[in-house]
């Protein structure tokens, strides 16, 4: 695991000099504390003539190292033998030793043993065709000094994080939003889409960033930049037709394969590797048949909280005694105020998914004994294990009712007295019922957002929302729905999730709090081989009897203790509500209750104090939506200039 930066550039006035490029790439040194190293060349002189095809550019490659593989060689950036191609790479490519056979045969010849160097003989040999050759996460940059061209390109399912800045005549690139704050003159002027998009999902979707002019590359795609202009197209578009086949029977002997095959390739390592365990399926899962292929005990870590209703330590340490590991479980008392800043600076881009929190701890504690860990991601989205997937199913059923579910939809359902836990059942069942009205998208938006266009109408200032036009934050769940539209419900929006909240908030959170102590984390699950596989699965082999991850059950059932399949889903969180009327309750009077909060230049104070009301006298959990709004006023003061 690694960070990139860099840039190509057409004219002078915007070249990026070598001791610039040694700023960007320290921006993300928690990414690689191992080695950094530099390809530049400058723009050449206009007056030389060229054979090159494309106009001639200057290059600037950085990049920083964590060593998994090839502990002393694989140095980046890494060439091809006549140094007519650079490359630099974060990830890993996990089938690289067949491609490096594939490739002598066809006539390459290697100079390390690591897995960047495949990529770059890859390139030679199919051209822009070879992303879709690889197994791995990654996000990579390939400078092509044949063409006078850029490409970058990131993985299927957007493991590994990349954003860059087209100006014309310049291309900016990093792992990172920060490396390319620290280009001199950089504009940081925030982007009202991208402020309703974080409101509505906790966190700014691909393409966009919350800063204009500033992109994310979306996962499965690939982008040229040559003469000036940047193309960019999808290498990933999989097959997800229903497979009537296939029987239950053949579906979990597959699906052992597959998931054996997985967790093999993500165990190649020449440094300490572990994994996490949470006690749920899918991080046991993971760890058991690590268990069946080592012959030495895995190491897990699991994180334990003081409260009962966010601990799941108990049982990570059954599964941990049920497969023999060697396992640490961390018991710790998550101070938020003491690690915001932390998480403001990593996470530069505003995110508001609390449980950054726990992930952040867990991947400290970790990193203190292994550099690798693999974890459970993806498990839920393609085996339909939320709770809110069986909300779905209950909807689309309820839908054939005609007026019965008008009556469950009416305002009536909304009067009645409820909990203020926001996972209390009564509140679950009005917040159901009031979505029954809308359309099967709609609905689930109102479901999984943090504000829905209600409350954000509410929330804004009249002159920001003029700024938006009409903007609809649904276009992001909508664009990958309609392409499933032919698959029943559940899978339509389980799969939307696959393409949308997995990399844009999951992966993410993982990647940045897992890289912030320079610990790779690995996701098993997310083979892309599994991905395909599970993606045409008939919902029947995922949700059974109101039970999700029924194929899992079938194919594993054997490899856990009971009590692991029946207990109810935790989720991996902390108690921001309880936290919001005690510890973080003067940080909200210091910072977005206090009449000169940068927030209020977008957002109603009075509506921010209504929400603060109603949370402090426990007659509404707005826990999510007022951590929401602090997250996004700490990344205004950190990341914006007064």
């Amino acid at each position: 695991m690694c960070g990139i930066t860099g840039a190509v550039w057409s004219h002078p006035d915007k070249r990026i000099t070598p001791d610039v490029l040694s700023k960007m790439a320290l921006e993300i040194r928690h990414r690689g504390p191992d080695d950094e190293r530099f390809f530049h060349a400058p723009l050449p002189d206009p007056n030389q003539s060229s054979s090159k095809a494309g106009e001639p550019v200057g290059v600037a490659l950085g990049f920083r190292r964590l060593s998994i593989i090839d502990l002393d060689g694989s140095p980046q950036p890494i060439a091809n033998e006549d140094q007519t191609i650079q490359l630099v790479f974060n990830g890993e490519i996990y089938n690289y030793r067949e491609l490096r056979d594939q490739l002598r045969l066809a006539g390459h010849h290697f100079q390390s043993d690591g897995d960047a160097e495949s990529i770059v003989h890859l390139y030679e040999q199919y051209g822009t065709d070879c992303f879709s050759l690889l197994n791995g996460q990654f996000a990579l940059a390939i400078w092509d000094s044949r063409r006078n061209r850029l490409i970058l390109a990131r993985d299927r399912l957007g493991q590994k994080p990349l954003v860059y800045r087209n100006e014309g005549d310049r291309l900016l690139f990093a792992s990172e939003l920060k490396s390319l704050l620290a280009v001199p003159g950089i504009p940081r002027e925030i982007d009202p889409i991208a402020v309703d998009e974080y409101l509505t999902y906790q966190y700014v979707p691909h393409p966009h960033c919350i800063l204009k002019g500033f992109e994310k590359l979306c996962p499965g795609h690939f982008a040229v930049y040559e003469n000036r202009k940047l193309t960019t197209r999808q290498y990933w578009n999989p097959d997800n037709t229903e497979d009537h086949s296939i029987s239950i029977d053949d579906a979990a002997g597959q699906l052992r394969e597959l998931f054996r095959s997985s967790i093999q390739l993500r165990m190649q390592s020449d440094v300490p590797l572990g994994a996490f365990l949470s006690g749920g399926i899918d991080s046991s899962l993971v760890v058991a048949s690590m268990v069946e292929q080592s012959e030495r005990p895995i190491k897990t870590f699991s994180i334990g909280f003081p409260i009962a209703e966010f601990d799941e330590s108990i049982y990570a340490s059954q599964v941990a005694a049920h497969l023999g590991t060697e396992h640490r479980s961390f018991n710790v008392t998550p101070d938020a105020r003491s690690i915001l800043d932390e998480l403001v600076y990593l996470y530069d881009e505003p995110f508001g998914d609390s449980s950054a929190i726990p992930t952040w701890y867990v991947a400290k504690h970790t990193r203190e004994h292994v550099t690798v860990a693999l974890s459970g991601d993806g498990g839920d989205e393609l085996f339909a294990g939320y709770n809110r997937y069986k909300a779905v199913r209950l909807a689309e059923r309820f839908d054939r009712l005609g007026p019965l579910k008008q009556f469950l939809a009416a305002n009536i359902w909304q009067k009645i007295p409820s909990s203020s836990k926001q996972k209390s059942r009564i509140r679950q069942l009005k917040r159901f019922s009031q979505a029954l009205g809308l359309p099967v998208l709609r609905r689930y938006l109102d479901w999984i957002g943090i504000f829905n266009a209600d409350r954000r109408a509410e929330l804004y200032q009249e002159s920001f929302s003029r700024k938006l036009s009409g903007h609809d934050s649904i276009w992001f769940l909508d664009q990958k729905f309609q392409s499933l539209k032919h698959r029943d419900t559940v899978s339509a929006i389980s799969l939307t999730d696959l393409q949308t909240y997995l990399p844009c908030d999951l992966n993410t959170k993982v990647d940045i709090a897992s890289m912030g102590h320079s610990l790779e984390c690995r996701q098993p699950f997310l083979d892309y081989r599994i991905a395909e596989f599970a993606m045409r699965l008939p919902v029947s082999m995922k949700l059974r009897s109101g039970q999700g991850k029924f194929l899992l059950k079938k194919a594993f059932g054997d490899r856990l203790p009971a009590n692991i399949w029946r207990r109810k889903k935790m989720g991996f969180g902390v108690p921001i509500g309880h936290w919001f009327r005690t510890d973080l309750k003067e940080l909200l009077y210091d910072t977005v209750l206090k009449e000169d909060a940068r927030c209020h230049q977008i957002f109603s104070r009075t509506a921010i104090q209504k929400l603060n009301q109603q949370h402090q006298k426990n007659e509404f959990d707005h826990s999510y939506r007022l951590w929401s709004i602090l997250m996004l006023e700490l990344w205004f003061q950190k990341w914006l200039p007064s």
